[in-house]
């Protein structure tokens, strides 16, 4: 096999992902899994196939690290950040001109910075494109339920991030009611003042997820936390969630107890071309999450460069990103919710249980 063109750097959310590459492993205690997938170097996951856009075709491969999101946000940032490096110098050696980072690859550290620093090929940890498809999906399930935008309490939860602050800042200049969520508020005041100076909204700011989250009609979950926030008792009727957050920021527990709330996975396209990741992450053949295919589209497009890295993005850098996406096919992938496909009939049916149980929800408050 030849040369890649890109590589994009993949690590196991759980033990249960473990599990399925390393099956022997299962009926280890907890803290053997976890000290021995630590002793583990990087390795070549599989190759990608088949990417290909009107204007161009490229190949590219998945390099795994073996550390969980509970492993990457409780070892020094040092430790996780030297097993990335390696596994971009990995890919580097592959061919890879550039290297996307995923899921808490991205987070951990400086968003990206000092892996950058440390390697000789491009690196990009695909905020970019998250927020372009995230912001769209929502903007289109508010249409389908019926919300409007310019009435509708919105709230980002994890909204001092990187994915977070810039999607605060765009859906400034389209909301009207806005609330911003995270842990650190000094930050979270700081991000307010930025946004009333670039749009002249006074947004609301808070520590209080709970509270918060239930006067929502649209949350974008943007957070980088370990375990699920939002419950099933957390949601109005009729309530537009994007979990953009890998973990999840919404529990299973809400698609098992609510029927009457829409919640949708952000970042999920469409690839070009005739795609084999030749992996399975649980998406059906030819989708994937917009930061992966960030990498792809700067691929095609021979820009091999440093794209979405460190704590800030700009509008611009979405709009470009957005638009080479479009020039090469890539496309929103309709609406999922934890895993499974959503059909305008689901919607339908969520919409109208949720006009149902909204007296209700309204008069217990």
């Amino acid at each position: 096999m030849g040369p890649v063109d890109f590589s994009f750097i993949l690590h196991p959310l759980s033990n249960e992902d473990i599990f399925r590459k390393l099956r022997f492993m299962r009926n280890w205690p907890s803290s053997l899994v976890e000290r021995t997938i630590r002793m583990l170097p990087p390795v070549w996951t599989s190759r990608i196939t088949g990417v290909a856009s009107p204007h161009n075709s490229v190949e590219g491969c998945f390099m795994g690290v073996f550390l969980t999101t509970k492993q990457m946000l409780q070892l020094p940032p040092e430790v996780v950040m030297r097993k990335i490096i390696i596994a971009g110098k990995k890919a580097a050696r592959a061919g890879a001109k550039i290297v996307g980072l995923g899921a808490m690859t991205a987070v951990v550290g400086d968003s990206g910075l000092t892996i950058d620093r440390n390697l000789d090929i491009a690196v990009t940890t695909g905020n970019s494109y998250t927020v372009a498809t995230a912001l769209e999906g929502t903007e289109k399930a508010a249409a389908l339920m019926d919300i409007d935008l310019d009435r509708a309490e919105v709230a980002i939860l994890g909204a001092t991030g990187s994915i977070g602050s810039t999607c605060a800042r765009i859906l400034a200049r389209k909301v009207n009611f806005l609330t911003l969520i995270a842990r650190n508020t000094q930050r979270l005041e700081k991000l307010a003042d930025n946004i009333l100076d670039e749009t002249g909204l006074a947004v609301k700011v808070t520590s209080g997820v709970k509270e918060a989250i239930r006067k929502a009609d649209i949350v974008v979950a943007v957070s980088s936390s370990a375990e699920s926030l939002i419950e099933p008792e957390d949601l109005k009727p009729g309530a537009i969630v994007c979990d953009v957050a890998r973990p999840r920021d919404v529990s299973v527990k809400v698609s098992e107890k609510r029927d009457d709330v829409l919640i949708i996975e952000g970042g999920v396209v469409e690839v070009p071309g005739d795609v084999n990741f030749n992996f399975n992450f649980g998406f059906p053949t030819g989708m994937a999450y917009a930061c992966m295919a960030e990498t792809m589209i700067l691929a095609l497009e021979r820009r091999y460069e440093s794209f979405s890295l460190g704590k800030e993005m700009t509008v611009e850098q979405i709009d470009e990103i957005k638009s080479l996406a479009t020039k090469h096919g890539f496309k929103l992938a309709g609406f999922r919710s934890f895993e499974k496909a959503l059909s305008m009939e689901d919607i339908e049916i969520i919409k109208k249980r949720a006009r149902a149980n909204l007296p209700a929800f309204v008069a217990a408050r």
